[in-house]
């Protein structure tokens, strides 16, 4: 199971880098949960399809960027990401390089849980916060 979340997990990355929200429904359970601080313009929690759609939206209304992976590894049911989110704000295209980490929950072959952790005082920095 562990190489098959990592597997998922790969596919929803592959799928934000061209922007293709046709993984939700896919690879997502119904009732996902997403969260990610208020601090941030896009944070909050988020539930089922139309509330991941709504948060991946929402977080590109303010940066253009990607999530680098430095590493993967499997952890029970989970999945955790380190990595970096690179790219530049959409209003006044300043440059970020944030440090990341994403910790995925899964159950079966859907994800079912997903936390975005950020350097958050960077990126606040970032956004003219």
């Amino acid at each position: 199971m562990s190489q098959q979340n990592l597997e998922i997990i790969g596919q929803v990355y592959r799928a934000f880098e061209t922007r293709d929200f046709g993984v939700v429904p896919r690879l997502f359970d119904p009732d996902i949960e997403i969260r990610q601080t208020d601090e941030l313009p896009w944070g909050g929690r988020y539930l089922g399809h139309d509330g991941a759609i709504a948060f991946f939206r929402k977080l590109l209304a303010v940066v253009d960027g990607q999530a680098v992976s430095e590493y993967m590894f499997p952890a029970g049911d989970r999945v955790v990401q380190v990595g970096r989110t690179k790219g530049v704000t959409v209003d006044g295209r300043v440059p970020y390089d944030v440090a990341e980490v994403h910790v995925w929950q899964l159950r079966g072959d859907k994800i079912v849980a997903f936390e975005a952790y950020i350097d958050t005082p960077a990126m606040l920095t970032t956004l003219g916060s």
